[in-house]
């Protein structure tokens, strides 16, 4: 069964890896933007309370999209594993993933693993800023000119840093490269998640 959280900056090629594999793997592409965006489009409570502060230009409080998130982890197709794209994106968050994780455990009378939470892997895709600026420049967004992304960029790091530190010290963490072609990449990924003992096989 495979749980893969896909940690990495904007531009790091995320949101295209976790869709390869979960086809790869036959499970669930949980991103959190198709999830803000299909309650916001279907109208749902939650999906109206985000609209309002979408709306005003605000950030949806983390409150919200933890919500999002534990009722998406519910639907029936992530029974068999997932992967969750866009978050976490911080401390805070990291923690809410492990108490939700090992809240269905307890729910489902299944055994943990020793540390918390439900077996899953952190893969951090790895790139230097100054590729990341080549690529998000390449997209050619309205918003996007080297000064606003490098800022981006600055406020992800020193955001995420913590992140990635957090799953590295509970020995959850693994990083690939991904200044690469994506074949090369999705393969990289494959082979870091195959050789992981919190993939259950």
């Amino acid at each position: 069964m495979v749980k893969l959280l896909i940690l990495g900056p904007p531009g790091a090629g995320k949101g295209t890896q976790a869709a390869r594999l979960a086809g790869f793997y036959n499970v669930a592409h949980v991103s959190t933007g198709e999830i803000l965006r299909s309650n916001v489009a279907r109208q749902t409570p939650l999906g109206i309370q985000a609209k309002e502060y979408m709306n005003r230009g605000d950030l949806v409080p983390d409150s919200l999209i933890r919500n999002m998130i534990e009722d998406r982890l519910a639907q029936p197709d992530t029974k068999i594993g997932w992967i969750l794209d866009g978050f976490p994106r911080n401390i805070n968050q990291a923690s809410f993933v492990d108490e939700l994780l090992s809240k269905k455990m307890v729910l489902k009378g299944e055994s943990d693993p020793g540390d918390g939470a439900s077996r899953f892997l952190a893969v951090n895709l790895v790139l230097s800023d100054e590729v990341l600026v080549k690529r998000l420049l390449a997209r050619g967004r309205a918003d996007d000119n080297e000064e606003t992304i490098r800022r981006r960029l600055q406020v992800h790091n020193q955001e995420t840093e913590p992140l990635i530190e957090f799953y590295r010290s509970r020995d959850r963490l693994v990083s690939v490269e991904g200044d690469r072609s994506v074949d090369a990449v999705t393969q990289a990924l494959k082979e870091a998640i195959d050789s992981s003992y919190y993939v259950e096989k």
